[in-house]
């Protein structure tokens, strides 16, 4: 079991939670909640897997993520081995799930 973290300067508060995944066979969980300090502009990512030795390709697929999403979020990621293609659509979804609960 490898336990990652990373961190990526962030442009605006999050202010809504969302969970989306499950992990299971191939497949992770994302939890993305509001950023632990007030006022803080910085997405915290911790990710726990299953697999070791993949630290790089974690990175690269949260570097791509944060070129485009800039919300100060706190993030977790439990992983059981998924590709790096599930990876994104997971963050992907997690952020539309927060979006989506910041209208309601």
């Amino acid at each position: 079991m490898e336990h990652l973290t990373f961190d990526y300067p962030a442009q605006r508060a999050v202010t809504t939670r969302a969970h989306v995944g499950v992990v299971g066979s191939g497949d992770l969980e994302v939890l993305l909640s509001p950023a632990d300090q007030a006022g803080a502009l910085a997405a915290h990512v911790v990710v726990r897997t299953s697999v070791d030795g993949y630290s790089h390709i974690w990175k690269s697929v949260l570097d791509r993520f944060f070129t485009r999403y800039d919300g100060a979020a706190q993030i977790e990621i439990n992983d059981f081995g998924a590709t790096p293609g599930v990876v994104a659509l997971r963050l992907a979804e997690a952020v539309e799930a927060a979006e989506q609960g910041d209208d309601a």
